[in-house]
């Protein structure tokens, strides 16, 4: 399961690195906060189209030569946005990227079922990808002093250098099982994965465009860049926490799961509206922890479910969900960076974050019939 682990880990990092770094990014490459939320873009551009095709090939292939492949790709691009501070060789290089983002992401989902996981695995697995995106937002500030520009590539090429060590190491992974179903009751399923794809999209992709900006919302009201980066990284590691541990319980207490899907939804609203709000540095750190917790609780029963709706085709079926969320991003990330423009400094876009995610409560009930149709099939 290490290896999987592993591919996840460098996939996440990817997606927040950028972010990180956005102050850095517009100082050496003259452009404006909303054109550096555009390489955050790019990536989740090539991200999304990647994720299902992607599925497709490591249904075919096997998770471990996919995730080899997307740890190569990763490192590759990021050589390429090191050859110079030119913006637009940045923008092609996180598009390169994204490729590897893409089918990495789905390819450790898949590795550690294949690995034997649970629920709890897969909660596990979710923690370390978006801890990754953590770490990111918490690394990078740190280092943009001596590597300037640089500081997010160099770090991305160093962590896929590392995770490739890892997904190296030979183990035996279980192929997708064949399940005959009719072409009615694919359709059935496929309708079924909807309202696990919009909580998902809640949980996982809002926390990533906040992710993204919260740095650049602190440093707008004064707090420090060591202090911004450890608070803005709670967005993300929070998940490091909650996502196995919610994987765990809800293997342990199954009937419990929607009633924890929902109290994630209104705390992780709750957090994205305390940090549109002008109010003392505690808050938002308070604010920030109680987003990046929430934000980690439904990936285990979502995953999870998906993979059993689909036994035939489980890292397809974590592509369509995953894709959701994605193109959520990839929509969104400018949006909410265009709103610092604007009055407040990004509180607009941080509290249309907050709306969005409170408004995933209505997806609750289906979501809880197409987790109830998982566990017959799976």
């Amino acid at each position: 399961m290490a290896g999987g682990l592993a591919v996840g880990l460098a996939a996440g990092w990817n997606i927040a690195n950028t972010g990180a770094a956005a102050g850095v990014l517009h100082h050496a490459y003259g452009r404006s906060l909303p054109a550096i939320g555009l390489l955050t873009t790019a990536l989740f551009a090539t991200h999304f189209a990647a994720q299902i095709p992607g599925g497709r090939l490591i249904d075919r292939l096997g998770a471990r030569r996919v995730g080899l492949a997307a740890l190569a790709v990763i490192a590759a691009g990021n050589a390429l946005a090191l050859a110079a501070p030119v913006y637009w060789l940045a923008l092609l290089a996180r598009l390169l990227i994204g490729l590897g983002t893409g089918g990495g992401f789905v390819a450790g989902s898949d590795w550690v079922r294949a690995a034997g996981g649970s629920t709890a695995a897969q909660g596990i697995y979710g923690g370390v990808s978006v801890g990754g995106g953590g770490l990111a937002i918490g690394v990078v500030p740190l280092l943009t002093p001596a590597l300037h520009w640089r500081s997010p590539f160099t770090t991305a090429i160093v962590v896929a250098g590392a995770c490739a060590l890892v997904a190296l190491v030979p183990i035996a992974l279980e192929r997708p099982k064949r399940h005959p179903a009719t072409v009615a009751s694919a359709a059935s399923r496929l309708r079924s994965l909807w309202p696990l794809a919009a909580v998902h999209t809640a949980s996982f992709g809002l926390s990533v465009i906040a992710g993204n900006w919260v740095v650049s919302l602190l440093r707008d009201d004064g707090v420090s860049r060591r202090a911004a980066g450890a608070i803005g990284a709670l967005t993300l590691l929070g998940g490091l926490a909650t996502r196995p541990l919610a994987g765990l319980a809800v293997g342990r207490y199954p009937a419990a799961t929607i009633r924890l899907l929902g109290f994630s939804i209104v705390v992780g609203a709750a957090g994205a509206a305390l940090l549109a709000l002008p109010v003392p540095v505690a808050a938002l750190a308070l604010a920030a922890a109680a987003l990046g917790l929430a934000a980690g609780v439904p990936f285990a029963s979502v995953f999870r479910g998906a993979q059993q709706l689909f036994p035939e085709s489980p890292a397809a079926a974590v592509g369509v969900v995953n894709s959701a969320a994605t193109f959520a991003i990839l929509a969104a990330t400018p949006l909410v960076g265009l709103t610092f423009s604007l009055p407040g400094h990004g509180r607009i876009g941080f509290g249309t974050i907050a709306a969005a995610w409170a408004l995933t409560l209505a997806a609750i009930p289906r979501a809880k019939r197409s987790l109830a149709a998982a566990t017959v099939i799976g």
